[in-house]
This record gives structure tokens, C-alpha cells and sequence, in this order.
């Protein structure tokens, strides 16, 4: 049975205290982001292009196993749902998990497509070049019969789903309805980290998350930054379409916009010394994910969510939440 079964927690350190209890279903795009860092002294005769001396290569989850890193960190269980190619990438990815002691028992390993690895050149403290070797066509019948089975099997154990789209083909539209039907019939809340091809395809969701570029681009608005009357008149169409219970917006250095159906919810950006904005998305989505699963008051959920995307922006590069810290800023800012 859900956790959202059973009152809130009263307190923050109750809520992270029952953060540790829930299982986080995350089914979606999951890829490697390499790195390879060197020396550019001098242009190669071949072209007119630097010549990189290698001194370091690192391999870190990306996608949505970074969203794993983060439910991880926040101290849940993370369960990942997605297919990755039967490939060097995919090992990779498998070593990565392994690593850090996340689940790989809903990973789907195919021959008939690449597990995503996007590699970045990089060479006094610039990247130089990013290399992506990835497809983005939808997925077999064989592919989508074992991520079916795999959601399946899984979704029992799960306190919360996050589909973590990023547009690779290991989501659809007929794909995320059956997702959300499943869920929905095992009384299991779902959140959505969407992206343009399958905007609305997440009809009947419980929390869809987009940030401002992808609320305007995926239905087609035009708004300016700052304009609250067009951000609410767009989640109002974006109600009509999906039906959400709740919205939740992202709005960079403007903070977080809250819709639950009960009146607009603004909360400001909290001043910070930001450094990277890189991975707030997945911090942001994965204590969404959490609170929603806990039934935590909207505004609350949203107010820590906001906190927590900010705090990951003071660091350098994709890195996951640290939950001590979290709890003591949300303590220090009341946002229970």
C-alpha cells in the first residue's frame, strides 16, 4: 500500500526520518555521462582543430539514473525501469549502479539499440566538444515487452512512480498511458519529469513537472518571463489537457510556481552563490516525488523542492542532494 495512505509526517525530521521507508519507481531514459579531461597545447596538422593530451576519464550516471542518485541520497530506494543496450555503454552503466548500490533488476538490456553515453571534451576547465552516441527511435516489440514486464513486476513494490523523460524513445504516448492505468489501479501516485515529444501524453498523472521552456514550447505559448497571468492561463490549458492533480513549475532564478487546484502558489528562488544549474531538474523532481508519495501539503512539498533544486546549483557539475544540509535549511526556512 502506498506510504500516501497514512497521515503526513507533523515535523521535518519526521519527514525525513519516513523519506527512508519508500521505494521510488523511475522508469524513463537512462544514459552514462563521460568525461575526458586533458591538455590542449597545440592544433593537430590534420585540422584545424586542438589536440587533447588525456589525463583523466570519468564515467557518472546520467538521465534518469541520476533521479536514482538523488531518491538515493534522500535516503529512499530507488528501483529503475528503462533499456539500455547489451553493449560497452550498457556494462558501463551496470559497473556505475553496482557501484553504488542501486538496483538494476528493471533494466531491460537489448541488441537493437545503444545504451546513450554522452562524452564531453574537455580541456582547461572548457569543454571542447560533446560526443552523443544514442538513438531515438521508439522501442521494439520485444524492448517493450520486457520494460512492460519489468514496470510490472515492480510497480508493487513502489511507494511513487517518475517518469523521466528525455525524449530517447524508451517512453510513448500509448506506453505512458498504460504506465499510468497500471499505477492508478494500484492506487500509486505518479510524477512526471516531461520533455516535448510526449508533453501531454501523461493524462491523469498526480504531479507533472515541467520547467518554463518546456510548459511554453509543449503547448505552444508564448509568454514572457515574469508574465504570472500568462504562466497561469498556460498550467490552466495544461489542466485541460492532462488533468493533473497537481503542477508544479519551475522558474530558474524566479523560484517554483505551484498550482494544486486550491489558487496559485509562488515561492521565490532562495539567494544563493550559484555555480552550476546542472542536475537541479533531478534534485527538484525527487523530493516532489517523495513528499507526493508522503502526502505532503502542496505548498510544503513545493517549498523544499525549490530549496533543494537551489542548493545543487551551488555545486560544480551533476551532483546529488545532501540531505543533512537539506533538513537543516528547511528547518532554518520553516517550510513545514
Amino acid at each position: 500500500m502506498p506510504a500516501a495512505a497514512s497521515p503526513a509526517p507533523a515535523t521535518l525530521p519526521d519527514l525525513f526520518n519516513a523519506f527512508n521507508d519508500l521505494t521510488v519507481l523511475i522508469v524513463g531514459d537512462v544514459m552514462v555521462d563521460a568525461y575526458v579531461w586533458g591538455k590542449a597545447t597545440r592544433l593537430s596538422p590534420e585540422a584545424p582543430v586542438p589536440v587533447v593530451n588525456v589525463t583523466r576519464t570519468e564515467q557518472r550516471l546520467g538521465g534518469a539514473a541520476n533521479v536514482a542518485l538523488n531518491v538515493q541520497a534522500l535516503g529512499a530506494t530507488p528501483l529503475l525501469c528503462a533499456v539500455i543496450g547489451d553493449d560497452a555503454g550498457g556494462d558501463q552503466l551496470l559497473h556505475q549502479l553496482h557501484e553504488r548500490h542501486l538496483s538494476a533488476d528493471g533494466l531491460v538490456r537489448s541488441q537493437e539499440r545503444p545504451t546513450t553515453v554522452k562524452q564531453r571534451i574537455l580541456a582547461h576547465d572548457q569543454q571542447l566538444l560533446r560526443i552523443d552516441a544514442e538513438v531515438e527511435t521508439d522501442l521494439s516489440a520485444t524492448e517493450d515487452a520486457g520494460l512492460t514486464e519489468a514496470y510490472t513486476q515492480l510497480l508493487g513494490r513502489a511507494d511513487v512512480v517518475i517518469f523521466e523523460d528525455y525524449d530517447k524513445g524508451v517512453l510513448n504516448a500509448a506506453r505512458i498511458a498504460r504506465f499510468i492505468e497500471l499505477a492508478r489501479a494500484q492506487g500509486v501516485p505518479t510524477v512526471v519529469d516531461p520533455k516535448k515529444r510526449n508533453f501531454l501524453a501523461y493524462r491523469g498523472c498526480t504531479l507533472f513537472k515541467p520547467n518554463l521552456k518546456e510548459l511554453r514550447e509543449g503547448l505552444k505559448l508564448d509568454f514572457a518571463d515574469g508574465d504570472n497571468a500568462g504562466l497561469e492561463h498556460a498550467v490552466q490549458v495544461l489542466r485541460g489537457h492532462l488533468a493533473p492533480d497537481m503542477v508544479l513549475v519551475t522558474l530558474s532564478e524566479r523560484g517554483v510556481f505551484c498550482d494544486a487546484g486550491r489558487g496559485p502558489i509562488y515561492l521565490p528562488a532562495h539567494v544563493r552563490a550559484i555555480s552550476d544549474v546542472s542536475g537541479a531538474g533531478d534534485t527538484v523532481i525527487s523530493i516532489a516525488a517523495l513528499c507526493v508519495a508522503l502526502d505532503v501539503a502542496p505548498a510544503s512539498m513545493a517549498a523544499l523542492a525549490n530549496l533543494g533544486g537551489g542548493l545543487v546549483c551551488e555545486q560544480v557539475g551533476v551532483v546529488p542532494i545532501e540531505k543533512t544540509r537539506l533538513l537543516q535549511e528547511a528547518e532554518a526556512a520553516q517550510v513545514l
